[in-house]
């Protein structure tokens, strides 16, 4: 945990704070190295709450909180009743924890590093042909290609970054964008993405980077 998020933690938790680590989108290995997205901050750092969501149901509507035993304690003293009708039910017990084995048993994890590693390159390589791309970033398999109309001012191509996404739709890849300037294309694949849809994928994306750029030369000669 770097020196300036240590600070925030303390000063949080000095002024009867809590820190909150969101996990629906980042956790369950998709990060690769770490099982928690929050251990990317340092093994020795533990929140005080953990949210999970979507993935640790794969499909079935499942979400669960984890807490420490003090907080859950102070909030039964409250005297505020929290009722769930399909709470702690059963089946997405079942599901939830079949779900994990598979994350362990699969190495997804593992695979998150590997395949990861191999998409970030792909996309990274992209950004050295394609000027629009103002940078590559991400962990595993959680991966942001942010869209820029000028490599130099990094005004978001927001417009261009919907054709993208529009455009993959029809190469069937579901992809969606992110951002305050919503020109960040995210890339959440399913953990058992392998390297031949990663290739795919880039190799879609180099293809309709292609077109624009060609589309806007031809638009600019017309003009001309």
């Amino acid at each position: 945990m770097t020196l300036t998020q240590t600070l925030v933690c303390r000063y949080v938790r000095r002024a009867g704070g809590v820190f909150v680590a969101d996990e629906v989108q980042v956790g369950l290995g998709r990060v690769g190295k770490h099982f928690w997205a929050f251990q990317l901050q340092g093994e020795d750092f533990t929140p005080d709450i953990v949210t999970m969501g979507k993935p640790i149901g794969n499909g079935h509507p499942l979400s669960c909180v984890a807490t420490t035993q003090e907080i859950a304690e102070a909030f039964t003293a409250t005297g505020v009743e929290y009722f769930n009708t399909f709470g702690g039910n059963p089946v997405s017990c079942a599901i939830g924890l079949a779900v994990l084995d598979v994350i362990e048993k699969e190495d997804l994890g593992g695979n998150a590093t590997k395949v990861g590693s191999y998409l970030l390159g792909l996309l990274n390589e992209l950004k050295n042909k394609h000027p629009i791309i103002g940078d590559v970033r991400g962990v595993g398999l959680f991966i942001g290609v942010d869209l820029v109309k000028d490599p130099e001012e990094r005004t978001p191509a927001t417009e261009e970054a919907d054709y993208v996404v529009k455009r993959l739709k029809e190469e069937y890849i579901c992809m969606s964008t992110d951002g305050p300037g919503s020109n960040v294309l995210k890339l959440k694949p399913p953990m058992c993405f392998n390297m031949e849809d990663a290739k795919f994928v880039a190799e879609k994306i180099d293809l309709i980077l292609t077109d624009m750029k060609g589309n806007l030369k031809a638009t600019d000669a017309v003009s001309g």
